[in-house]
């Protein structure tokens, strides 16, 4: 018997011992008969893997294969569980303090091929035209399909000034697209801020990283200087966001809200029922806002609308949005390895699971996409949680009403009666249906606060 099969069997039986000294009665033979199928398991893995090092046509290492079934047995939990080897983990790391080498692209994977979530504003990526959809069926010479999601990022990621050469598919598009990108330190500025009008101000948050919060306070107090008066209402932009830490979610949210619950956690252990509450100092709600959403939000940004949808602190404004309503744990292994897992779902402050659901806004308005010339195509519609293999289903309960317009129906969609759509540019009036939108909601309520007050006094 070689010795990776001795070695794990010795520690079944070894399990299987204790187990029967520790406990006693009907629990010996519960314990007993988990054992026994965990040891079966592994009894059949260990046969599987003396196979392979038998046989294979090249010689592997067992920490090869091991290091295989753990990435095949975290995969096929659900999207989102994953094994961080060392350089992967130290990735990880850094990405949430908002600096890395390489391209500016959020991707999943669909239907064991690499797919763009959506590529990141001011970006390689997003400057060579990477659109939201786009399959990336080679990088290099490589075909990608099946090749883990963490492997593809390993492969994008680079010293800056290095090239890569990625080849893409388009829906619409007959042959493949060829693009040679440049790697970048991508500095993701996660805040983003200007005043629209007198009072008006626009917050963007792209990711939510180590000082999204902070960032986020500097830029509010910077609006309200060079407006010099307080801020008559603010809209927030979470479109294209794709989350990050759960903690800066929640530190966002309490900035508008000044009591109650943010969101609470619900899984198997006492550690993952977490609930988190807003305090009072230092919130600011003396002003109306409305958030932005669409199908690019996801996580943590669809936690903050959650909040302050369910709080009636904001209209939330756009359209569905991407529907990951689960947490996920860093478990560090040794050799600074991590694994990703998810340990709980979230909920927003009225028991609202959005897994696989999302956020309805109260007003549904999608931006109309414009054609190029060169693009031949619109956007492809944009994946979403349900989409992808092996997603939480949503938690049996009820889903909140959507607020609907105020004639009832989805707002209109701004479309020019000559039938050419309008060239889109997120975040700039006159070309951003939804902001637009957006700054007439909160001027109207200005307008409307006034008059109450007039004939209130």
């Amino acid at each position: 018997m070689n010795r990776p099969r001795q070695w794990l069997r010795t520690v079944c039986l070894l399990f299987l011992v204790t187990g029967g000294l520790w406990f006693g009665g009907h629990m010996v033979g519960r314990v007993s008969a988990v054992a026994k199928e965990t040891y079966d398991n592994i009894e059949v893995f260990t046969n599987i893997l003396t196979l392979v090092q038998k046989n294979y046509v090249d010689p592997v290492t067992t920490k090869q294969l091991i290091e295989g079934a753990i990435t095949g047995m975290l995969s096929a939990l659900d999207p989102h569980s994953s094994y961080l080897p060392p350089e992967m983990y130290k990735e990880l790391q850094v990405d949430t303090r908002g600096s890395f080498g390489g391209l500016g692209i959020e991707i999943t994977v669909r239907n064991n091929v690499l797919t763009v979530v959506s590529p990141i504003e001011d970006t390689p990526a997003y400057r060579s035209g990477v659109k939201p959809g786009d399959q990336i069926i080679k990088i290099e010479d490589e075909f990608t399909k099946d090749m883990p999601l963490v492997e593809a990022v390993k492969r994008m990621r680079g010293p800056q000034g290095t090239k890569i050469r990625l080849t893409l598919r388009r829906e619409g598009v007959a042959n493949l697209i060829d693009m040679t990108l440049t790697r970048e330190v991508i500095q993701i500025r996660s805040v983003k801020s200007k005043m629209l009008d007198k009072g008006y101000a626009y917050l963007r948050i792209t990711q939510f990283q180590e000082r999204t919060d902070d960032d986020l306070q500097k830029q509010l107090n910077k609006l309200e200087k060079d407006s010099g008066a307080p801020l008559a209402g603010v809209v927030l932009d979470l479109r294209n966001n794709p989350g990050g830490l759960l903690t800066q979610a929640i530190k966002v949210s309490d900035e508008f809200i000044d009591s109650g619950l943010v969101v609470y956690t619900d899984g198997r252990l006492d550690s993952q029922k977490q609930k988190y509450f807003a305090h009072k100092a230092n919130s600011r709600t003396d002003f109306p806002m409305v958030v932005l959403v669409n199908g690019g939000s996801a996580s943590a940004s669809e936690i903050v609308a959650g909040a302050l949808q369910d709080h009636k602190r904001a209209l939330v404004l756009g359209t569905q949005t991407f529907g990951k309503g689960s947490v996920q744990t860093i478990l560090p292994l040794e050799e600074n390895a991590a694994i990703r897992l998810t340990t709980a779902r979230y909920y927003t402050p009225n028991g609202r699971s959005i897994q696989a659901t999302g956020i309805t806004p109260d007003i549904v308005l999608d931006n109309k996409l414009a054609l190029t010339k060169t693009e031949g195509t619109p956007m492809l519609p944009r994946i979403r949680e349900e989409n992808l293999p092996r997603h939480f289903q949503q938690p049996k309960g009820k889903q909140a009403p959507r607020e609907e317009d105020d004639d009832g129906e989805e707002a209109p969609n701004n479309e020019p009666e000559s039938g050419e759509a309008p060239t889109i540019r997120e975040g700039e009036l006159g070309k951003d249906p939804q902001l637009d939108r957006a700054l007439e909601l909160l001027k109207s309520w200005n307008v409307f606060k006034t008059v109450v007050a007039q004939n209130n006094p």
